[in-house]
């Protein structure tokens, strides 16, 4: 079977790259929706019961493929391949000749018990930047073991510090979005980067493995860089910062704000603003590690402020006026305020809808051109 016909020219960054994409899920395809958002060739492989996304919804499309799998498979091409099948290996190394990267997530071991593990693939195509997403890695303690984000986000200390306080009657919340996949898929896709900007020196390819703990771990700052420095162990702050304050949800009149002052500056902005002046005078509230030690005291006197405003016309006037502050927003109106459309962070083609590229490179930016693919065969 030949394979589908190549995209046209995106006249993005990675115009001319040709990925092969045999990932699943979440990490691996955002990483090559990365990709092929700036211009990547991505051809996406996948087995013949599918990317176990498609089924992952409601919401579902008119052909029955969910929400989940349009969020991370844009401009991609597709293929179905059975890679326990000698003769679709055989198709795959066929594909490979011409390839510059391969990212695939398969458990530990796949790949090299098909003769396509990284050491087979490079001494084949000495070019190939191979990139291999795990849970854990090949090897240690937990090496080779599955990994998924909710599992690592326990695993790695993210629940501990996320959620209410003891004291509030809060225990340890995983966090609503899935951050440890996200974060390896961008890390996959930044080493993908540096690979390529290497290969652009010495000529060669190289391998390159991203866990999902690692990621994990990664993401602990600063509670990591707390405890590494005092000794002492995390807790759960709720919305709190545990490092600078105010740096909170506060009640207004209306709904909640959210404050994010970050140095002496902004809170005697943010304390004129309200009517508040003499806060910045009071010892307890001088400096910031001063404010973090009389938080419960200082959060009480600007609550006392603050009820007097309603939370979103404050919060324009205060942030127009260098304090960062937000009122809370769902996802419907996060998706459907004006500055998003301004960003153009909504990406429509066709009838497909996503979240665009955050990335702006200004002479080569990302396209949209394909909608996630049909199942193929």
């Amino acid at each position: 079977m030949n394979p589908p016909a190549a995209l046209p020219s995106a006249l993005g960054s990675l115009e001319g790259l040709r990925v092969i994409d045999l990932s699943r899920v979440l990490a691996g395809p955002y990483c090559t929706q990365i990709l092929a958002d700036h211009g990547a060739d991505v051809l996406k492989i996948e087995p013949p019961v599918g990317d176990e996304t498609r089924g992952w919804g409601p919401p579902f499309d008119a052909k029955g493929t969910a929400s989940y799998f349009y969020g991370l498979n844009r401009n991609k091409r597709a293929r179905t391949m059975d890679l326990s099948d000698p003769a679709e290996r055989q198709a795959l190394l066929d594909l490979l000749c011409d390839a510059d990267v391969l990212v695939e997530n398969f458990k530990t071991g796949t790949m090299e018990k098909w003769g396509l593990g990284p050491a087979q693939l490079q001494a084949r195509f000495p070019r190939l930047v191979y990139c291999r997403i795990t849970g854990f890695g090949a090897d240690g303690p937990m090496g080779a073991l599955p990994g998924y984000d909710a599992a690592i986000q326990a695993l790695a200390g993210i629940m501990s510090v996320n959620g209410e306080p003891d004291a509030r009657g809060g225990e340890p919340l995983r966090v609503g979005l899935p951050v440890v996949d996200m974060v390896t898929g961008l890390n996959a896709a930044v080493g993908v980067s540096f690979a390529l900007i290497e290969r652009g020196r010495s000529a060669q390819g190289q391998y390159l493995e991203v866990a999902l703990y690692d990621a994990g771990l990664s993401l602990l700052h600063p509670h990591a860089a707390n405890h590494l420095m005092d000794g002492r162990i995390p807790g759960r702050s709720g919305n709190a910062h545990p490092n600078i304050t105010p740096y909170d949800t506060f009640a207004t009149a209306t709904e909640k704000i959210f404050l994010a002052v970050g140095n002496d500056k902004q809170f005697a902005m943010l304390c004129k603003l309200i009517g508040a002046e003499d806060l910045p005078g009071d010892e307890r509230f001088k400096t910031n590690g001063q404010r973090s030690a009389h938080r419960e005291a200082l959060k009480e006197r600007l609550e006392a402020a603050l009820s007097c405003f309603e939370c979103k016309p404050l919060a324009d006037r205060l942030v127009r006026q260098g304090v960062p502050c937000a009122p809370i927003q769902d996802v419907a109106s996060a998706l459907a305020d004006p500055h998003t459309h301004h960003r153009g962070m909504v990406v429509e083609i066709g009838s497909y809808r996503g979240v665009a590229s955050p990335i702006k490179l200004g002479r080569t930016p990302a396209s949209y051109r394909l909608p996630p693919p049909d199942r193929s065969v």
